[in-house]
């Protein structure tokens, strides 16, 4: 016999408690924002990997999800707000690590980013983003700030972690960066921004060993975690090291490189040792059960390595969220870009197969977009594209979306709270029109994004700041 979930109004008066407030600026993208309610009828991928299931009722609470049913093991009582989930699809929300709340803005031969404080945030829980790490930061104050008033309903956009400002030595010359000019910086740089709030740090692309090695140790210290994009230092360097992330996949592995000089980054070496590594080669092999057996992170970021050819502009369909003169640079260097990508194209398909491989053996595979290269990584448009190429490379659709969810809140040590749908965790989820498991570019259909219980309208979202990005 099965058992029947008998849901009575008084649980609802012993659980109430004041709603958020919220300020105009938020309000107006508020959809859902009842105490109670159920949606019916739903198909539920809930992020754990486990297969999809279809006639499904999930019933939430004070922002807490507290049932998750087949439709007929739940009764619901007359005064639960119902929601018909027919040909709709549920999944949690996207919890994202390798985020920025800047975006390229190259001038003449400069490599330039600029902070997009108002535009990323909407963009990103429009697009599904419910929690995110930020992946190093060039205004860190400003993205405290965003976090803080974000969770006192003044500002829109997702949970947010803070990473400090990129770790780094002076290299190629981007203005926004600050570069140390010794290892003694690097304990006094995670001391100050850890009492500021951040909980995590970032170092680059020139770091010496004894940088990473303080960085470590004063970050683990306070219980707080280091992540890196490399160069000058091998991944195989930076795990032993107990470095706790590697950003980007294998695409910044400089491990492949011939004769690489110790503590020195060249990055032509490096990509050309990407190139040449045969996909099952001993190296690649090697380096991925070292970095499992030393439980070090990956964070693959497919989206901002996804070539030119007969793809879209913008991955993702991000085009007409851009400014008018940004849309006309991208437009122009992707015509120039036509059939002239085939190495690129190679690379990305062998680092694909190999973050597979990674996870497939065990190890912990996350996901971000880092919305920067060429321009063409828009915040929101990004984190669904992120999803459709995990498909695309050979995951299954469940798969895909736990390496996107729960993964990312395993990392984050919030997977009690966050990153799957289960009885008791933060109703953080997607309400999407269609059926993901037939095709996975479904998730561009995303029409509410629920975020501790509050339904928030993606296409609002998504239209508030058109043609913005690049602005602010």
């Amino acid at each position: 016999m099965k058992l029947k979930l008998t849901i009575i109004t008084i649980l609802c008066c012993v659980l109430h408690l004041q709603a958020q407030d919220f300020s105009q600026q938020v309000q107006r993208f508020i959809t859902v924002d009842d105490t109670l309610f159920a949606i019916t009828n739903i198909t539920v991928i809930d992020g754990t990997g486990n297969a999809a299931k279809s006639n499904q009722t999930i019933l939430v609470s004070e922002g807490n999800i507290i049932a998750l049913a087949n439709n007929n093991e739940i009764d619901l009582s007359p005064n639960t707000k119902t929601i018909d989930g027919s040909g709709k699809t549920i999944m949690p929300g996207l919890v994202m690590l390798h985020e920025h709340m800047f975006y390229t803005m190259p001038f003449e031969n400069w490599f330039s980013v600029s902070q997009m404080t108002f535009t990323f945030p909407r963009l990103y829980l429009a697009g599904g983003v419910t929690s995110m790490r930020t992946g190093g930061s060039i205004q860190p104050q400003t993205d405290l700030n965003v976090q803080k008033w974000i969770n006192e309903g003044k500002m829109t956009g997702p949970k947010m972690h803070v990473t400090g400002p990129f770790i780094e030595r002076e290299g190629p010359k981007v203005p926004e960066l600050g570069f140390i000019g010794n290892t003694d910086e690097v304990a006094k740089i995670v001391n100050y921004w850890a009492d500021k709030g951040v909980t995590s740090f970032k170092v680059y692309n020139n770091i010496t060993k004894e940088d990473l090695k303080i960085c470590v140790e004063e970050a683990h210290k306070r219980g707080l975690k280091v992540t890196g994009h490399l160069c000058s230092l091998t991944y195989k360097e930076a795990s032993n090291i107990g470095i706790d992330n590697l950003e980007h996949g294998f695409m910044a592995a400089s491990d492949f490189a011939k004769n690489k000089e110790e503590n020195i980054c060249n990055p032509f070496a490096a990509r050309q040792g990407l190139t040449n590594e045969d996909v099952d080669g001993e190296t690649i092999n090697a380096l991925i059960d070292l970095l499992i057996k030393n439980k070090t992170t990956i964070t693959t970021t497919p989206n901002v390595f996804e070539p030119y050819t007969d793809r879209e502009i913008v991955p993702g369909g991000g085009l007409n969220a851009l400014a008018p003169q940004i849309q006309e640079r991208l437009k122009a260097s992707h015509e120039r870009s036509q059939g002239k990508d085939a190495s690129t194209l190679a690379r990305f398909n062998k680092n694909l197969t190999w973050i597979k491989r990674f996870y497939d053996k065990g190890g912990l595979l996350v996901a971000g977009t880092d919305p920067t290269g060429a321009g063409r990584t828009v915040a929101g448009f990004s984190n669904q594209r992120t999803v459709e190429i995990l498909v695309e490379a050979g995951f299954s659709v469940e798969e895909a979306i736990k390496v996107c969810t729960l993964n990312g809140a395993i990392f984050l040590e919030q997977d009690k709270q966050i990153g799957s749908l289960e009885i008791g965790k933060k109703a953080d989820f997607l309400f999407i029109n269609g059926d993901l498991k037939n095709n996975i570019k479904n998730i561009r259909n995303l029409e509410l994004v629920f975020k501790d219980g509050i339904g928030f309208n993606s296409q609002k979202l998504f239209e508030s700041v058109k043609g913005q990005v690049g602005l602010n």
